[in-house]
């Protein structure tokens, strides 16, 4: 199965010339560089979904708030089980 998950855009850095378009996104407290070359849209402030490094589409905050709820409702899930998958999430 492939994710990809919700982040805020926190910075836009200069390219350098490698065509990625490098930013800094924000997953909830944790800060990840990630390309934004797929989302030449993509400003400080919005939300991208995120998926192997590679920031694929922009979403509104509701539908981000959306996906954070359904990965919530996940890890809930998988607590009230073994429990051993939420334990190996970040």
């Amino acid at each position: 199965m492939c994710l990809a998950v919700p982040g805020r855009v926190i910075s836009v850095e200069e390219d350098r010339g490698a065509g990625l378009r490098p930013g800094k996104v924000d997953f909830g407290g944790v800060v990840k560089q990630v390309s934004l070359a797929l989302t030449p849209e993509a400003g400080v402030g919005d939300y991208v979904l995120v998926h192997a490094g590679f920031a694929i589409s922009v979403v509104d905050e509701q539908e981000a708030q959306r996906i954070f709820n359904e990965l919530e409702a996940l890890e809930t899930a998988f607590d009230e089980g073994s429990g051993e998958i939420s334990r190996r999430i970040p």
